[in-house]
């Protein structure tokens, strides 16, 4: 069996964030505030699988049919979306992601239906296209889709990636992704081919613990994992909720080596969720303005290291 059958095909990850820049060799997309996954499509078939390869379809029935809209067997990699006014909205997206009840799932597909958004095709009618250059797995995608509310494709500038970082930052989008036009897919792998330009920085990180700051204020405790070990790495208040706090399951002992000073009436929690901070770049090791964003269900806490 192939690559299609096996569902063996790997997301190719972003190795780092640098300044804005202009080159001929790159083209530049805007970073899409949403959830990667990648889609294997046939004829009556979609299965969206996130970076675990965990199936996603569930959460989003109502990208069950988009197979409509693509014109032979392949494997797809993008993002899904849920826009509020015309601009991605994360929260929105992450509420899905946490929906088991069927009900609630389909009441939210009606109210806040999700997009797919494509910007790489790893495989096409029988072919492997991880080895050809980004702009020719690029012109395979345009003959591949045709777009309509739930699936659209990426959109790219080439040479100019200065004026779309500040357009980006100018309407609060989250960045852009910058990637050398002759790249070929490294499937799993960091790859100096592709980098972000960033308005905020995000970073995941270990829940550890909350506190109980106010009747509706939380902070959440921060932690990272070095080998085995869960290091303190500070607490986020803004962005948490009673909502936030209830996904969460105490325990009676501190999961660090090291207590921090300044926890004394946390309450602990056991130390299997991950959650994405996004905050302001600062050249000190500590999180500026930091914000919660989410919960994520695609990286094992051992996974977050320090």
């Amino acid at each position: 069996m192939g690559m299609f059958e096996m569902r063996a095909a790997s997301p190719m990850l972003i190795f780092e964030q640098q300044e804005a820049f202009d080159s001929p060799n790159w083209i530049y997309e805007l970073k899409m505030d949403g959830f990667r996954c990648l889609s294997y499509i046939d004829k009556n078939l979609v299965d969206l699988r996130n970076k675990r390869n965990l199936r996603m379809l569930s959460k989003f029935p109502e990208l069950q049919k988009i197979y409509h809209n693509v014109q032979q067997k392949c494997i797809l990699d993008g993002e899904i979306v849920v826009l509020r006014d015309g601009v991605p909205d994360f929260y929105l997206l992450q509420k899905r992601t946490l929906l088991t009840d069927r009900f609630k799932i389909e009441l939210e597909a009606a109210r806040h239906p999700a997009s797919y958004v494509v910007f790489d095709c790893l495989y096409r009618a029988n072919q492997d296209l991880i080895w050809e250059p980004l702009m020719q797995r690029k012109n395979e995608l345009s003959q591949l889709i045709t777009e309509s509310p739930r699936i659209a494709l990426s959109r790219y500038v080439e040479g100019t990636g200065i004026a779309l970082y500040h357009a980006a930052e100018s309407r609060k989008l989250e960045g852009v992704v910058a990637k050398q036009k002759e790249s070929i897919y490294y499937m799993g792998k960091r790859s100096k081919e592709w980098i972000k330009f960033k308005r905020m920085t995000d970073e995941d990180f270990v829940v550890a613990g909350y506190i109980q700051k106010s009747l509706h204020t939380y902070s959440i405790v921060l932690g990272k994992y070095r080998r085995s070990t869960l290091i303190y790495k500070g607490q986020v208040t803004a962005g948490v909720t009673k909502e936030v706090i209830a996904h969460l399951n105490p325990i009676k002992e501190n999961p660090f080596c090291i207590l921090p000073t300044g926890n004394e009436v946390t309450i602990w929690v056991k130390p299997n969720h991950v959650c994405i901070v996004q905050y302001m770049p600062n050249t000190k090791n500590s999180l500026r303005q930091p914000v919660f964003k989410g919960f994520r269900n695609d990286v094992l806490a051992m996974e977050v290291q320090s």
